[in-house]
């Protein structure tokens, strides 16, 4: 089994498995958000979401689940398992691709995360390793787990996560040998390091900031119908959640790497792109590093730019807005991840589920795997592949344009409410027009 294209590839598939003209899905984009932003416009205007009334309190069995030391012991002790595990293949595993490592990074964690967090809210902090060793740590020294040494610079905000997040789409999509294990166990280490640091230092607040898979599934888990205020468990509509995300400095910039490095996913694997690396005499990881910082950078400008062209309060900041608005790109991030990573999840991370019961590839089979078969089910319906990856990108740009409009009716002075989104519109155009031209042309 070959897994080594798979991984640098993704498996996404292009034209070919797209049998929908590019011109017709960007046309429908287009007009279905545009349509959208009509409609909002006539019917809805006044803000409807608010995080201290919206949402019911979750059943009684479910509220007790919560609360009860069990759920948190099982989710925790998963994490664990997943990490030892992790470890173990790390350390004694051949250094092939048929090592269940690469699954577990790049495929379990990374996109997988996405359906996790969809499903039951913020997933990886339920079973984050590193939150668990830190509270161990934290025990053993009589200390409190959510205090550090110091508190938490505010200014910071999410800033270290958008960094971690781009240490990672880097590795993945630039770095030439993310293939071996050595680079690939060399990651893990650092990021359990710093993370452990962190904790130690600041105390579970850096976690909800900095590392770069909680913040990830957080975001992610607000597209969820479980909520909690004051405690209490709640269920509410995935809009109404998606608002009660928390803004802080940094959350533009953790948007803008998700975006920009999926972008860039399908730039770079485009022949296009291809072609000019090899006909120019530019080194061609210098190239690939510029252009995956210029999608990062440009998905945050453009955004970031179309924010602040727009009338503000007298007592409001332009440079403010960003951050405000970048609720609105989640359910643009989770359309673009099932367009890009779909077939690669199901197809790649199955194989990886039978490899992982031979973690030392020495013909074992304690997870009673080995002798499944890849799911490839989807990948001989393209038409059905097709209608899921282009309504996936529309969805989340109409989710994203509902969630903008709704936070403009609250930000913006009465006279600015319909031109002041006019900005962050062509924007949306702007992003889906360029991530469905991108799909197409990987």
């Amino acid at each position: 089994m070959s897994l080594a294209g798979d991984l640098s590839a993704h498996g996404i598939g292009g034209q070919q498995d797209l049998p929908i003209s590019l011109g017709l899905a960007i046309s429908g984009a287009v007009a279905a958000l545009v349509i959208s932003f009509t409609i909002l416009a006539v019917a809805w205007r006044k803000p409807r979401y608010d995080a201290e009334t919206s949402g019911r309190p979750a059943p009684r069995f479910f509220q007790r689940l919560v609360a009860g030391p069990w759920l948190t012991i099982v989710a925790r002790t998963f994490g664990m398992v997943l990490f030892l595990y992790t470890a173990f293949v790390a350390v004694f595993g051949v250094d092939k691709t048929i090592n269940p490592i690469f699954g577990i990074f790049f495929v379990w964690l990374w996109v997988g995360i996405v359906p996790m967090s969809l499903l039951f809210g913020s997933f990886w902090k339920a079973i984050s390793p590193v939150r668990t060793i830190n509270l161990v740590f934290a025990r053993l020294v009589g200390s409190d787990p959510d205090e550090g040494l110091y508190r938490y610079p505010e200014r910071l905000g999410y800033w270290p996560a958008a960094v971690g997040l781009y240490a990672f789409v880097w590795f993945e999509l630039v770095y030439p040998y993310m293939a071996e294990v050595g680079p690939v166990r060399l990651w893990c280490a650092v990021y359990v390091a710093v993370m452990l640091l962190g904790g130690a230092l600041f105390g579970n607040r850096f976690y909800e900031n900095a590392d770069p898979f909680e913040v990830y599934s957080t975001l992610v888990g607000k597209l969820s119908i479980w909520g909690e205020r004051d405690g209490v468990l709640l269920i509410r509509s995935p809009l109404a959640n998606i608002d009660t995300v928390r803004i802080a400095p940094g959350l533009i910039g953790v948007v803008g790497v998700l975006i920009g490095s999926t972008g860039f996913d399908s730039f770079g694997e485009s022949p296009t792109w291809m072609r000019f690396l090899q006909g120019t005499q530019v080194n061609g990881y210098l190239l690939d590093n510029l252009a995956l910082l210029t999608f990062c950078l440009g998905a945050m400008g453009i955004f970031a730019g179309a924010c602040m062209l727009t009338g503000v309060h007298t007592d409001q900041r332009r440079s403010d807005l960003p951050n405000a608005y970048a609720n609105s790109l989640i359910p643009i991030v989770v359309g673009y991840v099932v367009a890009h990573y779909l077939t690669y999840f199901v197809g790649v991370g199955s194989q990886y589920l039978i490899l992982a019961s031979d973690p030392l590839s020495n013909g074992a089979n304690i997870l009673g795997t080995g002798n499944w078969e890849p799911v490839a089910w989807l990948s001989y319906h393209p038409t059905l592949l097709a209608n899921i990856k282009v309504g996936a990108v529309i969805v989340g740009h109409v989710i994203g344009a509902i969630v903008a409009h709704d936070r403009a009716l609250r930000l913006l002075p009465p006279r600015y409410q319909l031109t002041g989104q006019l900005p962050v519109l062509f924007a949306m155009v702007g992003l889906t027009s360029g991530g469905l031209f991108l799909l197409f042309s990987s």
